[in-house]
């Protein structure tokens, strides 16, 4: 997959291309429909390239910093999922502030068609662009039939889990991890959702009782609330390397904030691999894949009790993990 990281080298595309633009954060079932159907007009039209467009950061990072969100897929395992999916050409737009004030039709003319010059773009039903998001698909449908380009808005993906219906996006994907729901949002991304860092030295106290543990330090992504989890997680040297697929180790995950041992409560990103034999892991990174909830935290009296509990956690992340 080709990686674009400026505007004017942009320019190196052939006229043509399937294009579609959005922010992609988690690449969940939303996204992937709307890849599937780039996928399809590029068959359809004889298209060679397939483009994606996005952001670094978060749109909302470069015009309302307080109102940003924590993010869902950091870039290296964003560019994973869509080469993965058959993306021919990434676009990472890193200064976009004058970009995103351009008026849509500003947008279109001085952006797409000069730079650009796409064949059909691909839209989901919630596509903005422009200056205040005062463009929409509908906006961009009718640019489209005056500027030589076609335009396909894809429906909004719906998914049913229990009783539930939910249609697929970013932001329910970060309520149901802000909530802890980790199997909900697992069945929007279609996968289970990655939290990724580099190990940091905990307190010990988890090896004290027989369960050690690895810990983790996460920069800019979502952190699922605190509780204990049944989950995998991958090692590798770098950032990189824990962003592809590759060796998935079974674990218990705990979120919290210690609080049974120490009267500070720093919140602990923390893994207990579940096999025999560990190896040191200190200055490696670490992903960590969320599976299921097991339970909320709670406060133990004795370290006894915690170590009781642990062992009940473990039981039941290797169960949840074998079925």
């Amino acid at each position: 997959m080709e990686i674009i990281e400026s505007i004017a080298s942009a320019k190196s595309l052939t006229a043509g291309c399937v294009l579609t633009i959005g922010n992609f954060d988690g690449v969940h079932l939303g996204h992937q429909r709307i890849i599937k159907e780039a996928q399809k007009a590029a068959g359809l039209t004889g298209a060679k390239t397939l483009v994606v467009m996005t952001f670094e950061p978060h749109p909302a990072a470069i015009l309302h910093p307080e109102m940003a969100p924590r993010i869902l897929t950091p870039m290296p395992i964003k560019k994973r999922l869509l080469e993965n999916l058959g993306v021919d050409c990434l676009i990472i737009l890193k200064d976009s502030f004058d970009l995103l004030n351009l008026s849509p039709a500003d947008f279109v003319d001085r952006f797409l068609m000069k730079h650009i010059r796409p064949k059909v773009i691909i839209e989901g039903q919630s596509f903005n662009f422009g200056y205040g998001r005062s463009g929409n698909a509908q906006t961009l449908k009718e640019m489209g039939a005056t500027r030589s380009f076609d335009v396909v808005v894809v429906p909004a993906k719906e998914i049913k889990t229990g009783d539930s219906t939910f249609t697929c996006s970013s932001s329910i994907v970060r309520s149901f991890l802000e909530e802890g729901t980790v199997s909900k949002a697992k069945a929007v991304l279609g996968r289970a959702y990655r939290l990724v860092g580099p190990t940091v030295a905990g307190r010990g106290v988890g090896k004290q009782m027989g369960f050690p543990t690895v810990n983790i330090q996460p920069d800019e992504q979502i952190i699922p609330a605190e509780g204990v989890y049944a989950g995998l997680v991958e090692t590798g040297d770098t950032l990189d390397d824990v962003c592809a697929p590759g060796r998935a180790r079974p674990a218990a995950i705990s979120i919290g904030r210690a609080k049974t041992f120490v009267s500070s409560h720093p919140l602990l990103v923390e893994a207990h691999i579940l096999e025999d034999k560990v190896e040191g892991l200190s200055g490696k990174w670490l992903a960590m894949d969320f599976v299921a909830r097991i339970r909320s935290q709670q406060r133990f009296e004795t370290k006894d009790r915690l170590a009781e509990q642990i062992a009940k956690d473990c039981a039941t992340a290797k169960k949840i993990l074998s079925g």
